[in-house]
C-alpha cells in the first residue's frame, strides 16, 4: 500500500506521509500551511465557518461540494482536490463571482463567517443559477450573527451574473494525476486504511478486526474534537467504488454503504417525495456532502434522520464479513439503544430501498426546533396503503420516540382493516402508549413527544384522507420575502 497521503490543494499537489490520521483539515490548514481564512467556529461542523470545495469524481466525472473541514479527517481528502478561501480568486487577484457578490452587495460586516459563506456558494457554482429558495438551501449549514442574511442571499442570487472564472484548471484532469491505489497512513500513534475494494477492506479488517469504520466522518468527527476520542486504528470507506454505487431500477433504488446524501437526494426524491424533502433538511449541505447513508444507519442513532423513512419503505442491508454476505430487514438491524445487529469485522455494504407502489401517499414529517440543521425532536414516517376505502396495509416508524428508530406495530395493527376515516384514527391514537414509551430531553419531554406523535397521524389522514390536501407551513417555493405575499 502506498504511505503518502495525496491530494490536491488550491491547484498544489500535496503529499504528507506521518501525519497523524486524526487531524482534521481545519487544524492542518490552519496550522501546518498557515492558511487562516479558513475559520474555526463550532467545530463540530454546524455552522460553516470552515467550509471549503471539495471535488471529486462521481460517477466518473468531477463533483464539486461543500464541507466542513473542521470534522473532516485528513486521509478523506486522499485523492481529492481540495479549495480553500484564499484559492477561490485569480492568481492576478479577480475574485471569483460569489466573492464579488457578497463585496457588491455588502454580504460582509465582522468578515468572520465570511469565508465559509464563500465556499459554500463556490461550491454551488457553475451548477445553475440559485432562485430564492435554492440560495437558502445553498447557505443552510452557514451561520451569520451580524450581518443578517438579506444581503447574503441576495449574493447567493446574484453571482451568476457575473463573468464566469476562467482561471479554474480542469479538475478532471487534476484528479487523474492523483493516485489511485489504497493507502496506509500512519502518524501520530495511530494508523489509517483507506481501501479502495471491498477485498482490500476484508484484508484490513481480518488484520485490525477491532478498527473504527468511518465514512462520512459527520459523527467520527465530534467523537475527536469534542469528546478528544483517540482511536488508534481507523479505515475509511469513501473510496471503495462498490461502496458508492447507486442503482436506480425499476423495482427498487440500491445504494452502496458509502453513498452520502448529498449524492443519493436527487434518486431518493424520484423514490417518494417526501423522502426527497426530508433528505433536505437532513443537516447543511456540508453535512449532507459528507455523511453517507449507510453511516447514519450503522451508527444505531434513536435520532437519526434516515432509519425510520427507510423502515416505513421497507427497505433491506446487506452485511458483509468473514462469513460471507447476508441481508435483512433494516428494522431487525436495530436491537436496543447502542446494540446493532453487526458481527464482528462485517460492514454494511448495500441499502435496498423498494420502490413504493404509489410514492405520493409516504409522508414523512421532521419535528425540531429549527427548520434547517438542526436535530430532530421528533420524525414520523407514514406509507398506509388504502384501497376501496379501507387500511390494506401500513407501515409507521418514528425516530426520536425509543432508544432506537421503530416501528409503532400497535397503531398499525388498530389501523389495518378499518375504514381510513377520522374515526379510525381517533381509536388507533392510544396504542401510540402501547408502542412508546417516550424519554424527556433537553429537545422534549416523554409527554410532548408523545403529543407531537399522535398529532403527525392525525395529519397523514388530513393529508391522504377523503378530500385530504397536503398541510404544509414551509416546503420548496414556500418562501417569501415579500410583505404583499405574507398578508
Amino acid at each position: 500500500m502506498r504511505t503518502a497521503l495525496s491530494f490536491a490543494l488550491n491547484g498544489e499537489r500535496i503529499a504528507l506521509d506521518g501525519i497523524d490520521p486524526r487531524t482534521t483539515l481545519l487544524d492542518w490548514l490552519r496550522e501546518a500551511r498557515g492558511l487562516t481564512g479558513t475559520k474555526e467556529g463550532c467545530n463540530e461542523g454546524d455552522c460553516g465557518a470552515c467550509t471549503v470545495s471539495v471535488t471529486r469524481l462521481e460517477g466518473g466525472a468531477p463533483v464539486r461540494r461543500p464541507v466542513n473541514a473542521c470534522i473532516q479527517l485528513m486521509p478523506m481528502l486522499d485523492g481529492a482536490c481540495v479549495t480553500t478561501v484564499e484559492g477561490a480568486a485569480a492568481p492576478d487577484g479577480r475574485l471569483h463571482p460569489a466573492q464579488e457578490a457578497m463585496a457588491r452587495l455588502g454580504g460582509t460586516q465582522c468578515g468572520f463567517c465570511t469565508p465559509g459563506f464563500v465556499m459554500a456558494l463556490h461550491a454551488a457554482w457553475p451548477g445553475g443559477a440559485l432562485d430564492a429558495q435554492g440560495a437558502k438551501d445553498a447557505l443552510a449549514g452557514n451561520l451569520c450573527r451580524c450581518t443578517g442574511y438579506g444581503p447574503i442571499l441576495q449574493a447567493a442570487e446574484s453571482m451568476h451574473d457575473a463573468p464566469a472564472p476562467d482561471w479554474e484548471g480542469d479538475a478532471a484532469r487534476a484528479l487523474a494525476a492523483l493516485p489511485a491505489d489504497s493507502l496506509r497512513l500512519e502518524g501520530g500513534g495511530a494508523v489509517a486504511f483507506v481501501p479502495r475494494t471491498l477485498g482490500t477492506l476484508a484484508e484490513v479488517l481480518a488484520a485490525h478486526p477491532g478498527a473504527l469504520l468511518v465514512s462520512g466522518a459527520t459523527d467520527v468527527g465530534l467523537w475527536i474534537t469534542k469528546k478528544l476520542a483517540t482511536p488508534q486504528v481507523l479505515v475509511f470507506l469513501g473510496r471503495i467504488d462498490a461502496l458508492r454505487r447507486i442503482e436506480d431500477g425499476a423495482d427498487a433504488l440500491t445504494l452502496g454503504g458509502a453513498v452520502t446524501w448529498a449524492q443519493a437526494h436527487a434518486a431518493m426524491t424520484r423514490l417518494a417525495p417526501d423522502l426527497g424533502e426530508l433528505v433536505r433538511r437532513i443537516g447543511g449541505g456540508q453535512v449532507r456532502a459528507s455523511g453517507a447513508v449507510g453511516g447514519n444507519i450503522a451508527n444505531g442513532s434513536p435520532i437519526g434522520d434516515g432509519p425510520p423513512a427507510l423502515i416505513a419503505l421497507g427497505a433491506e442491508i446487506t452485511l458483509s464479513g468473514p462469513s460471507g454476505a447476508r441481508s435483512l430487514p433494516l428494522e431487525e438491524y436495530f436491537i436496543e439503544y447502542g446494540k446493532q445487529d453487526r458481527k464482528p469485522g462485517e460492514v454494511l455494504t448495500e441499502i435496498r430501498i423498494p420502490r413504493p407502489a404509489d410514492p405520493s401517499r409516504f409522508r414523512a414529517w421532521k419535528v425540531s426546533k429549527r427548520f434547517d440543521q438542526d436535530i430532530t425532536a421528533v420524525l414520523g414516517c407514514f406509507d398506509i396503503d388504502v384501497r376501496d376505502g379501507v387500511v390494506a396495509a401500513a407501515r409507521i416508524a418514528f425516530g426520536g420516540m425509543a432508544g432506537i428508530p421503530k416501528r409503532a406495530r400497535a397503531v398499525e395493527a388498530a389501523l389495518i382493516g378499518q375504514p381510513w376515516t377520522a374515526g379510525t384514527v381517533e381509536a388507533a391514537i392510544p396504542a401510540f402508549e402501547t408502542d412508546f414509551q417516550p424519554l424527556t430531553d433537553m429537545r422534549g419531554s416523554a409527554a410532548y413527544r408523545l403529543a407531537v406523535a399522535k398529532n403527525l397521524l392525525r395529519k397523514c389522514f388530513a393529508e391522504t384522507g377523503p378530500g385530504g390536501a397536503p398541510q404544509r407551513l414551509v416546503g420548496p417555493g414556500a418562501w417569501t420575502d415579500t410583505p404583499e405575499a405574507a398578508e
